[in-house]
């Protein structure tokens, strides 16, 4: 993954509606597209369809065909990548060091 790539990842990301479907498969795991709509009632079926095509274009979802209908997953490889990405770049080494020394010794205690 290159830093354009999450580039597209932060902007998919910048829509409310993207971030819900996306906890939506996370939680839920594999839906149809219409599960999915029906999860939002102030959304159309084309509308919720354009947001995962986006979604489906900058490689967080995934989705096969099963008869006639179409399933979504997210891609939880990508989603990770890209969100380690994010926090490498923007979470100093050694605030990183000095959360897992801090966590240590609070268990340390315990």
């Amino acid at each position: 993954m290159t830093e354009k790539d999450c580039v597209a990842f932060c902007r998919a990301l910048g829509d409310a509606t993207r971030q819900e479907i996306l906890q939506l498969l996370q939680k839920k795991g594999e839906q149809r597209v219409s599960d999915i709509v029906a999860a939002f009632e102030r959304s159309s079926q084309p509308t919720i369809s354009h947001h995962l095509k986006i979604l489906k274009h900058e490689g967080l979802v995934v989705s096969r065909r099963e008869g006639k209908e179409i399933l979504y997953a997210i891609n939880e490889e990508n989603v990770e990548e890209c969100c380690g990405m994010l926090w490498s770049k923007f979470v100093p080494a050694k605030s990183i060091a000095a959360r897992v020394a801090s966590s240590t010794s609070r268990k340390a205690r315990a």
